[in-house]
């Protein structure tokens, strides 16, 4: 009889209509695949009962964080030999979901039964977020999904962010490896952030909403280093003890506020500028126009929002579209992706005039790649500070993340609206690109 590698590859190979593209280290030892590719190491049948219960992303996602399946060699390798397993990368593609689903697949999948052993579904791993029901994106549940996402440990954060504690896209003037890596990646978050301030035009008596501010990042280069007096909000507890800390060590208590709130909530505009960084992605379908709405609100006429938002690609039946399974499952509870030409439709609905379109996509794919290579300098600590799944969660999250954007997946864009007065003057230079009046 083949041993459980050889037969493992054989059925899933018959499900999928190709071969696994990757070698096999099954439970037993046995080693079956093409030589050279990295190894997708089965470290229990327990990994096949939950593919089989929860068939495609989500089943992977299980094994994976409960440390049932893992990689040895190149990851990225890996996940790009095995995309057609975790992304759709096409509206006609063939999925391991939709293949486990295939009638003529069905002898395969019992070879698979057979060979996972137990024939109950395993719990799936602590990490994973227990969906309570009732409507998405009230207050109580955006705070519990930021909590979720957030509160696991400035300490944490801090290893995989580096210095600079910025958790969205940096901006880079080319790839950096070696021991200029870690200066590299602050270096690109300084400029990101010079970059939006300049884009809103923040000097000195310029108030600046920063909406969902982190752990304070923009709030203090903002203060500190242009002049602008600024309100900071966030769900995240943990982030806003952070932040305060930050501002009170960098003595700019007297510029910068930061709270624990809603934007929903607040009501002391209107301001100069409003900077939503990495935010909006939280928001959700339903709610953007009213998110849009509300920001809008909050600005001065002539007032500037700067958008920083990950937009994924627009297909063909906007129906179809689903959240991804893995993320919405243990990254961004509720959050949502949209295209780009919708966030701007709705920015234009709300009452923004749109100006500038900034696709920075490349520049995630540099970011998201040094984060996991500090990760994985500090796995052992990382495991500790936030545990063994988490830890795993980010693993695969940001590695995924980093090839979806190399590959167009999807993008990240920089959309800068104005409240343009009813008498038009926009403020903005006649010259492209150059952001002061």
């Amino acid at each position: 009889m083949a041993d459980a590698a050889q037969r493992l590859r054989d059925h899933v190979g018959q499900v999928l209509g190709a071969p696994l593209p990757v070698r096999v280290r099954a439970w037993d030892g046995s080693e079956a695949g093409p030589p050279g590719a990295p190894v997708m190491i089965v470290r229990n049948r327990r990994a096949l009962r939950r593919l089989l219960f929860k068939p495609g992303e989500l089943g992977l996602a299980r094994a994976w964080v409960a440390g049932d399946l893992d990689v040895e060699g190149d990851l990225y390798t890996a996940l790009d030999l095995l995309s057609g397993l975790i992304w759709e990368r096409g509206e006609d593609a063939r999925t391991l979901r939709q293949a486990l689903r295939d009638p003529e697949a069905r002898a395969a999948v019992r070879g698979l039964v057979r060979l996972g052993g137990s024939p109950l579904p395993p719990p799936p791993p602590a990490e994973e977020v227990r969906r309570r029901g009732g409507p998405l994106h009230t207050r109580r549940t955006d705070r519990r999904a930021i909590s979720h996402h957030y509160d696991v440990g400035n300490d944490f954060y801090e290893l995989v962010l580096g210095p600079s504690m910025v958790y969205s896209c940096a901006y880079w003037d080319g790839p950096a490896s070696g021991e200029d890596a870690a200066g590299a990646l602050e270096a690109a978050q300084r400029d990101k952030l010079d970059l939006v301030c300049r884009k809103l035009g923040l000097g000195p008596g310029r108030r600046l909403l920063d909406v969902g501010c982190g752990w304070g990042s923009m709030a203090v280069r903002a203060a500190r280093e242009h002049g602008a007096a600024v309100v900071g909000v966030t769900l995240s507890q943990e982030q806003a003890a952070y932040a305060r800390k930050r501002v009170a060590d960098e003595g700019l208590a007297d510029r910068v506020e930061i709270r624990v709130q809603d934007y929903r909530d607040i009501t002391d505009g209107p301001y100069d500028a409003i900077s939503s960084i990495g935010m909006a992605e939280h928001v959700g379908a339903e709610r953007y126009l009213d998110y849009a709405r509300d920001l809008h609100a909050l600005l001065a006429p002539g007032g500037r929002l700067l958008n920083h938002q990950i937009a994924r690609r627009p297909r063909r039946d906007e129906g179809a579209y689903r959240v991804d399974a893995f993320i919405d499952a243990y990254v961004f509870p509720d959050g949502e992706l949209a295209p780009l030409g919708v966030t701007v439709a709705q920015l234009e609905r709300a009452g923004f005039e749109v100006r500038d379109v900034e696709s920075i996509r490349e520049h995630y794919g540099l970011t998201l790649r040094r984060w996991v290579a500090n990760l994985e300098a500090e796995w052992e600590r990382a495991a500790t500070l936030a545990g063994a799944g988490r830890a795993r969660v980010w693993r695969l999250y940001m590695a995924a993340s980093a090839l979806a954007f190399e590959r167009n997946r999807i993008g990240v864009n920089q959309v800068l609206a104005v409240r343009t007065p009813e008498d038009g003057g926009s403020g903005l230079s006649l010259r492209a690109r150059v952001w002061t009046g």
